[in-house]
């Protein structure tokens, strides 16, 4: 098979490869000069849908309804779409090799593609119990929701197992999200993780406690301190139960693992520089080879508000660093320069009829305020974390859209924070007045 060459290719077709993509378009492309290879089967889409709505048993979300780039309030690219932009749209297929002198990329059935700049956008994989040789690991009905293929299984899982027993693996986002998930298709719901709280790597043990709480009312068993250690299977080689460290042995008919992800780099690996488990990139997201960018999850870059180098795994951050490499790209094209990426931290997440925002960094000390009673139906607080007398992080429950603007400001803004006992008091009007 001869060798395909194009002017740009990313390698990748997750949410940072159709954002990218948009802003080629919008920059201005000429039929054939671009080309995403991907090993997914469909066009991008936003990935956050997978552990959200394309679970749920009404009101469920299904391709074509959540292609990029909708979830930031965007047109919605279709296959077609690509088409008519002249962007190839190369699916089913993994590259497995990439040698960046030659700027040659090789896929897994021995086709070659030649690039003149390359973005790398391939995201992580998930870990896996199987990574670390875990007992009976490798049992049907254990998920890991990664790709839309994952959630078709476990869709059907859920299907097949009406009235089931689940156990949530992980405290993190994807436990969180999933354990909702699961109670709203009326699955019996067990969440484990080590930790003293769940997103330890975000919240306090006051924002935990709520949700913990709330999770707790609405029936799901939450045990922390201990991990999964192995599973067995029935005849059939499907899960039955889950065996604790300490002892213990959970019924499951389906398990959901959530237990973080590593930054997919092995494409360049060795051949450009890395930090904090990335690729190293500058402002504009280039690596240390010149026709190389890398962005996303793989990507370690200044973060310019906290003067360090970061690596940020999160859907806001995949779709902006897509739009800067490409304006980066173009602008050193015609001899112009841009500004540089200065990212303001930022996650998100919905379940159940919760939904909480957080802007900044969640470092120094803390206030909380507002009312973060699970038990009450008028729940909603808030926390800001303080560092050498300035507010640099702030976090919402139940915010409105203006709040979560506010929030934002706050965590930007950096105002200083003398009166801890007012700041407590005030709540979100403090950050509305900024």
């Amino acid at each position: 098979m001869p060798s395909k060459s194009f002017k740009y290719v990313i390698v990748g077709g997750g949410v940072s490869a159709g954002y990218a993509a948009r802003e080629f378009a919008k920059q201005g492309l000429q039929p054939g000069e671009l080309a995403i290879i991907s090993k997914e089967a469909v066009a991008p889409y936003e990935r956050p849908a997978l552990s959200k709505a394309y679970l749920f048993p009404e009101g469920t979300a299904r391709l074509p309804g959540f292609h990029v780039c909708v979830g930031s309030g965007g047109e919605r690219l279709l296959p077609e779409w690509y088409t008519e932009k002249g962007v190839e749209l190369i699916l089913n297929t993994e590259v497995v090799k990439a040698d960046l002198p030659t700027k040659t990329l090789t896929t897994a059935s021995g086709q070659t593609f030649e690039y003149e700049t390359l973005i790398v956008a391939t995201g992580s994989s998930v870990i896996r119990l199987t990574d670390f040789g875990v007992q009976g690991a490798d049992s049907k009905n254990i998920f890991y929701l990664r790709e839309i293929d994952d959630a078709d299984k476990l869709v059907e899982a859920i299907k097949a197992k009406p009235n089931g027993k689940a156990v949530i693996v992980g405290g993190g986002y994807i436990g969180l999200e999933l354990s909702a998930a699961l109670k709203i298709n009326n699955l019996d719901v067990t969440m484990v993780y080590p930790e003293p709280w769940c997103m330890p790597r975000l919240f306090t043990s006051e924002i935990a406690a709520f949700y913990e709480g709330f999770y707790s009312n609405k029936g799901i068993e939450i045990i922390k301190g201990t991990v999964a250690v192995g599973f067995t299977a029935n005849e059939s080689g499907e899960v039955k139960e889950v065996k604790l460290k300490d002892g213990r042995t959970l019924e499951a008919d389906i398990v959901v693992v959530g237990v973080g992800g590593r930054p997919i780099i092995s494409l360049v690996k060795g051949q450009v520089e890395e930090e904090k488990g990335g690729v190293k990139t500058d402002a504009y997201f280039k690596t240390s080879d010149p026709n190389v960018y890398a962005v996303g999850d793989v990507a370690t870059f200044p973060m310019k508000i906290y003067n360090d180098i970061r690596r940020v795994e999160h859907v806001d951050h995949a779709r902006k660093s897509a739009e800067q490499a490409v304006k980066a790209i173009k602008a050193s094209e015609a001899g112009k320069s841009i500004e540089e990426y200065d990212y303001l931290p930022y996650f998100y997440s919905r379940a159940f009829d919760l939904s909480w925002q957080f802007y900044g960094d969640n470092v120094g000390e803390t206030v909380l305020f507002g009312n973060n009673d699970p038990a009450s139906p008028e729940h909603k607080f808030g926390t800001y974390w303080i560092k050498d007398g300035k507010i640099i992080g702030a976090f919402l429950e139940s915010g409105t859209a203006d709040e979560n603007k506010a929030l934002a400001k706050v965590a930007r803004v950096q105002p200083a924070a003398d009166n801890l006992d007012l700041l407590k008091t005030e709540g979100i009007t403090f950050a509305a007045k900024i």
